[in-house]
This record gives structure tokens, C-alpha cells and sequence, in this order.
């Protein structure tokens, strides 16, 4: 049996925060990436949405996984300090982008880290959010004249069913569960379908 990843907090929605700086547009955008190839597809989106932007500045989190990027800026004072805030508010498997339009005022190092590292974490603390706990896979197979009692079961424990597959003693289904859950689920089972119910866990 496989370890599950841990718990985490990510983005329920994307969300947006826009805030203008000594005459600099900042507009940032955090959203859920699962991998960097999917959090690099949401940058590439916002440089095609805003071509004309001075800076898109960026960095995510993913697990273990993190990158950002200063995008002109001076280093440090862009996508360090926005992966600090994505940190700082508590979020996984996060991207964040701030698009700068700059105002003809120069910010300094000190100004710029502020802006891009506030736009960013008031972006992310405003956003709304969602809590990920990771589920164990049973394969269930059940006969049909129990296959009520299974569903019911279902709903009871806020379990995740996928496609069925009929055979000629049932039905055969993958159902995922949270980990705490599996052995009082198992024992439902077995109660609600007289033992006639076969589980295997999925590694």
C-alpha cells in the first residue's frame, strides 16, 4: 500500500486583486496549478491576455516543487517576494502572476518587494479556498440485489464512486474513501450486503 500526500490547501477558484502603486498598475492573479507544466500554462495565458504589460512576474507552489520568476525586474524583488506570500498565506499546489503596467515612477528595490510581494498575498488572502485530503481506492463488487444498500453507503460516508462495470454475478466499481474511513466502510459493507460484497484496495 502506497503512502497518500498530505493534506493541503489550495484555491477553490481563481481569483484576481488589482492595485495601482505610485502610479503602477499591479494586477494579480492566483489559481490552482497541479503541476508546473499546468502552472507555466497560466502565465503563458496572461502574457497573451496582456501583451502590452511591462512585467509578468510569477511563482508557484507545488508540494515541494516551487519556481518564480522576476521577468525584467530587478532579482529578488518580483517572484521571490511572491512566493514568500504564497507561502506566507498557507496555499499548495498554487500559482500566482502579477502583471505590472508601470506608472513612470520608479519604485526602488524596497517599493518593488512590498507592491509585488502585498498584491500577491492580499490576492491569496482574499481568495476563496480548499481544503484537499487525499482518498484511498477500493474496488467494490457487489450483487445486484445489494446494490441499493452500496449506494446509500456511498452517501453516508462521502465517498467518490467512478464508472461501473457489469458482470454476470453484479456490479463492479471503484470508490474512493478517506483513509480514517476504510475499515468502518469495509464493515458496513460486509453488514449491509450480508457479506456478499468483495473489496480490494487499489496500491
Amino acid at each position: 500500500m502506497t503512502d497518500l500526500p498530505p493534506p493541503f490547501t489550495t484555491l477553490a477558484a481563481a481569483h484576481r486583486v488589482d492595485a495601482v502603486i505610485d502610479h503602477s498598475e499591479f494586477l494579480a492573479f492566483a489559481e490552482r496549478a497541479d503541476s508546473p507544466e499546468e502552472a507555466l500554462a497560466h502565465l503563458a495565458a496572461l502574457r497573451t491576455r496582456y501583451p502590452d504589460a511591462t512585467h509578468h512576474c510569477w511563482a508557484y507552489r507545488i508540494g515541494a516543487a516551487y519556481r518564480f520568476g522576476d521577468d525584467g525586474e530587478p532579482g529578488g524583488t518580483a517572484g521571490a517576494p511572491i512566493l514568500r506570500a504564497i507561502e506566507g498565506q498557507g496555499v499548495d499546489h498554487v500559482m500566482v502572476v502579477v502583471v505590472r503596467y508601470y506608472g513612470g515612477v520608479k519604485l526602488g528595490t524596497g517599493g518593488l518587494v512590498r507592491a509585488y510581494g502585498g498584491v500577491a498575498a492580499e490576492c491569496l488572502r482574499t481568495a476563496p479556498r480548499l481544503d484537499v485530503r487525499p482518498r484511498r481506492t477500493l474496488q467494490v463488487s457487489v450483487p445486484f440485489d445489494h446494490l441499493s444498500g452500496l449506494y446509500h453507503l456511498l452517501g453516508t460516508w462521502d465517498a467518490a464512486r467512478g464508472e461501473e462495470t457489469y458482470t454476470g454475478a453484479g456490479v463492479t466499481l471503484p470508490v474512493e474513501v478517506y483513509p480514517e474511513d476504510v475499515e468502518a466502510f469495509q464493515a458496513a459493507l460486509r453488514d449491509a450486503t450480508r457479506g456478499s460484497a468483495v473489496v480490494e484496495e487499489e496500491e
